[in-house]
């Protein structure tokens, strides 16, 4: 048999913990835990164990069965994101197939169904009375979205409670103790009254974080940024108007810092819906921080100049556009 080959980023597999399951020649080996090693491990515990350890997964559930099939309605089969499985739906071929639906669901991020027809497709054809047809749904299991809001000032006070109720788990930096506290944002994750520094040197964040950048002056959100746009984060986004983005980016750069490292910084950030209370901002952002959580494929007002398409940055970079937002935001 053949170790199976995993996609980039799905990190390495400890071979005493796994074993290769029998599949028919020619087809993909499955990787699975020793019984001997998890002892009635629970799918629903695993789970939740991948969620708190911001890891992803795909679960494979049989939900309709026509005919004999060599498994049963409701089982179930788990996919981490290293390619190992607990659970069975079967096996053979068809488990197969659905492992590799599975990687694609946790990239792709989106639950899809496939069907089985044991009686008329040959490949399925393994030596059992069966022939049947089943229903697989597959469901993508994904890390928790992190949000770390930079600055505890007005808009980061109401965006708190805009994203938190959108599903966001939340961690609030400022460096000043007055604004960064339990009784501003009593449900939060966490709550950092530190130097900007000194609390992003504690930090290590993985894709499924999201940082907005709304702390008090330019010099703060520069220090951010900087650190932001070297970190894996599935989002980055920095209020203020475009000549202080503008601004920023190049005084980065002339440190060093690589031009396409900005590529995926929104700023200036949120959709653009007029917003111009910190209230309204908050909504503005929390907006597209969903539809960047959710893949969004059509066509969004996005505030941010370097993210609309057809835009050259170089040829308008010397263009003063006013906005109805400042960095007034503390």
């Amino acid at each position: 048999m053949t170790t199976p080959s995993l996609p980039s980023g799905f990190g390495t597999i400890d071979p005493s913990t796994l074993e290769l399951a029998h599949t028919p020649p020619g087809h993909v080996d499955l990787l699975c835990d020793k019984p001997n090693n998890h002892r009635g491990m629970d799918i629903y515990e695993e789970i939740v164990k991948l969620r708190q350890t911001g890891r992803r997964g795909a679960v494979a559930t049989i939900v309709n069965v026509r005919g004999s099939i060599p498994s049963f309605e409701t089982a179930k089969m788990l996919v981490r994101d290293d390619g190992s499985i607990l659970g069975t739906i079967g096996g053979g071929c068809v488990e197969a197939d659905v492992w590799r639906a599975a990687r694609e669901v946790m990239e792709e991020e989106k639950p899809r169904t496939l069907t089985f027809d044991l009686n008329q497709n040959p490949k399925y054809d393994t030596g059992l009375v069966c022939g049947g047809t089943l229903d697989v749904f597959i469901e993508p299991i994904l890390p928790p979205a992190l949000l770390y809001l930079f600055g505890a000032g007005h808009v980061s006070a109401a965006l708190y409670k805009t994203a938190l109720s959108a599903g966001f788990d939340i961690t609030v930096i400022d460096d000043r103790e007055s604004y960064a506290n339990r009784e501003r944002f009593p449900q939060a994750r966490d709550v950092i009254a530190d130097d900007f520094d000194k609390a992003m040197s504690r930090l290590t964040l993985g894709e499924a974080a999201y940082i907005v950048i709304v702390t008090r002056g330019h010099r703060d959100d520069m220090r951010v940024l900087r650190w932001a746009v070297q970190t894996p984060a599935r989002y980055i986004g920095m209020i203020g108007s475009k000549r202080k983005t503008i601004t920023i980016f190049r005084e980065l750069q002339k440190e060093g810092l690589q031009p396409e490292l900005f590529n995926r910084v929104h700023a200036p950030i949120g959709l653009d819906i007029g917003a111009v209370t910190p209230e309204e901002i908050a909504v503005s952002i929390t907006a597209e921080l969903i539809a960047v959580r959710r893949k969004s494929e059509r066509e969004l007002p996005h505030m941010s100049w370097f993210h609309r398409p057809g835009r050259n940055q170089s040829s308008d970079a010397e263009e003063e556009v006013p906005t109805k937002r400042s960095n007034e935001n503390t």
